[in-house]
């Protein structure tokens, strides 16, 4: 495979050896080789290459990695989204409207939704994507969905306990025995991980603890939805178990705080259980944000993931939640754009991407602007002139 060679770059974060904490280089050149950073430096001494992408003195940076995505569904749920804006409180029930339509389409056509959300994710910047199952809610269903998300992405996530479908409203219990026993068993050759929805009218603590346990014993990493309705035992039940991340983290107490905090690295570098914030649903529920200023000044490790799904977050796009971030938690554009690349990558427990340093996938993103300041500075406007993946221009 030939070399290529970014060049011009007038800001370069690299979120490694650079200028404060997001590792920013001026005037700067990326090498490129066989789909990897091979060369990171001043563009005055970059070495030559077989091809050359003139960045024009814009700010480049690692590709968007979202690490919390719901793509596998079918149907519209705008009609929903229409009532909360009118005033009426999200409680989530809304999913089982989804599993009906999941249910109900061929592997092509949701096959095609997947597709259509991957690629508008992608212009936007995202270049990796964690996706989960999650409605479909029955052994075939849900190894489906799990087959069709593994075709776009390598971070796949069995979530079976999204909530308990309708047909085992009345005996939750067999639903679990159901999740950790032949759905699971389906599951798991096609899933990296595993998720539980640990709210009111979801699953409880028992019940998350004991799929997860048997995820775990299956091979599967654990991931959890927790905290997003209301206080509860989600964020310190991911942490008994070692989760990767803990995602929403809208209610937190100090002792969850605690908890996470407790998960530090012994050289600094952050929490082992990273918390991940979903600014677009909140934004799409009229709920709380997230205070991300509580997590942060704790030490404790932050990613920015979209939440995309039909309910309560329908957006792929990773600037806007950068720009909530900033606006609505408290975060710096730097701490926000540090948490949708390196802290995404992170919360997947990757050291591959979400960065821009030798022998990193080779994942950049130029912007028709100077500096990564305008992703917050500029909400709602499309800065993303060209996407590189793999080594490879989109």
């Amino acid at each position: 495979m030939s070399a290529l060679l970014v060049d011009n770059i007038g800001e370069l974060v690299t979120n490694g050896v650079g200028e404060g904490p997001l590792g920013i280089r001026r005037k700067a050149a990326v090498l490129v080789e066989e789909g990897r950073v091979a060369w990171v430096g001043p563009a005055a001494y970059a070495p030559a290459a077989d091809r050359r992408i003139d960045a024009g003195g814009a700010a480049v940076l690692p590709g968007f990695v979202d690490s919390h995505a719901h793509l596998v569904f079918a149907g519209d749920r705008a009609a929903e989204f229409a009532a909360r804006m009118a005033g009426e409180p999200y409680t989530g029930g809304g999913i089982r409207t989804t599993v009906g339509a999941t249910r109900a389409a061929t592997d092509d056509e949701l096959r095609a939704i997947v597709r259509r959300l991957r690629g508008e994710a992608l212009r936007q910047g995202t270049t990796t994507i964690e996706i989960k199952s999650g409605y479909g809610l029955t052994v075939a269903d849900e190894a489906r969905s799990l087959r069709i998300a593994a075709e776009f992405t390598e971070d796949t996530t069995f979530l079976g306990a999204h909530v308990v479908p309708a047909e085992y409203a009345d005996r939750p219990d067999d639903y679990v025995g159901l999740v950790c026993g032949p759905m699971l068993a389906a599951a798991a050759p096609h899933a990296k991980w595993i998720d539980v929805f640990c709210e009111r009218g979801a699953f409880d603590v028992d019940h998350a603890r004991a799929i997860l346990a048997c995820g775990q014993a299956a091979g599967l990493g654990v991931r959890l939805h927790a905290n997003q309705l209301g206080p509860g035992p989600g964020v310190q039940l991911g942490v008994e178990l070692d989760a990767a991340s803990v995602d929403h983290c809208t209610h937190l107490s100090d002792a969850d705080i605690d908890a996470l905090a407790g998960t530090a690295h012994s050289d600094g570098s952050g929490t082992r259980t990273v918390a991940t914030l979903l600014p677009g649903a909140e934004f799409s529920t009229r709920s709380p944000y997230p205070d991300a200023r509580r997590l942060l000044d704790a030490g404790v490790t932050v990613a920015l993931a979209t939440d995309c799904n039909p309910g309560s977050s329908y957006t792929s796009s990773m600037p806007f939640c950068i720009a909530l971030a900033v606006r609505e938690m408290r975060m710096t554009p730097a701490e926000a754009l540090w948490a949708a690349t390196a802290g995404g990558a992170q919360a997947l427990r990757r050291d591959d991407v979400g960065v821009l340093t030798p022998g990193a996938r080779a994942d950049l993103v130029v912007l028709a602007a100077p500096s990564y300041l305008h992703l917050a500075y500029r909400p709602g406007v499309p800065l993303i002139h060209q996407v590189i993946r793999n080594g490879v221009p989109q």
